[in-house]
């Protein structure tokens, strides 16, 4: 495989036709009021680059790139059934997200893992890194800063940091542990539209509508938008304590719905 290229079996990628955002939001106004599988398909096949632009990034963790992209597929048609137009949000940045999280499922629950020693403790002392800098500057340091805190390269930070990073976005675990998590997507309808879902779905919507402004927008930045506490606190100018104490009387609030 080619370094810059993802080939895909009985699919030409260089050809494929990229629809603009407002041709697939249009298309995607269509589809949920028709449920016809040919507007879908367009659909698929307009976006189908944002799956390639995923999977060149798991390149080095999957010697299959046909799996991951089907893996992918299932990602983006997610993507497209859920996606609520009046969230008023580039289809691509809700569809990314949902196809990376679908991908690290599929890694995690396929994937035999080994991380060694030395990788282990190079992530220690990064996260132990981070915190310090973070505590001593008010900011969090990229990657680069860290390298050179440790004295080493910052691709030996970026692989050891992902080798203890958990699925972390809007469109996976939002909040809870375990079998006790509620999740966003998990709680919005899909395509068997089953009554279950469908009651979830609009118990979120309902939980979400109950916060006050300030919990909406905090979850809105956090699990939304995908900002880190940080970002937030300076965005809102106000501390990244006050920014957690919210985000956390948000979420019990939204638990107490679902028990």
């Amino acid at each position: 495989m080619a370094k810059h290229k993802v080939e895909i079996t009985g699919i030409k990628t260089t050809n494929l036709h990229v629809l603009q955002n407002e041709e697939t939001i249009e298309l995607l106004k269509k589809y949920k009021e028709s449920n016809d599988n040919l507007l879908l398909e367009k659909i698929i096949m307009g976006n189908m680059k944002l799956i390639l632009s995923v999977i060149k990034n798991f390149a080095n963790r999957c010697d299959n790139q046909d799996d991951l992209f089907q893996i992918g597929c299932i990602g983006l048609i997610k993507a497209i059934n859920n996606f609520d137009i009046q969230f008023n949000l580039k289809f691509s940045t809700y569809a990314v997200p949902m196809i990376i999280g679908e991908i690290k499922r599929y890694l995690r629950d396929n994937t035999p893992v080994r991380i060694s020693r030395q990788i282990k403790d190079l992530a220690y002392k990064s996260l132990k890194a981070r915190e310090e800098y973070i505590e001593n500057n008010h900011q969090e340091p990229d990657n680069n800063t860290l390298a050179n805190l440790l004295n080493v390269e910052t691709s030996d930070i970026q692989e050891a940091l992902n080798s203890t990073q958990s699925i972390v976005s809007l469109y996976d675990t939002v909040y809870g542990e375990g079998d006790e998590s509620i999740l966003i997507i998990d709680q919005l309808k899909d395509e068997t539209q089953s009554n279950e879902k469908t009651i979830n779905y609009i118990t979120l919507k309902d939980a979400v509508s109950k916060l006050n402004d300030n919990q909406k927008e905090i979850i809105k930045n956090r699990y939304y938008l995908g900002k880190t506490q940080f970002e937030i606190a300076n965005e809102f100018n106000i501390s990244q304590a006050q920014v957690s104490r919210i985000e956390k009387s948000a979420i019990d609030s939204l638990k107490s719905f679902f028990y």
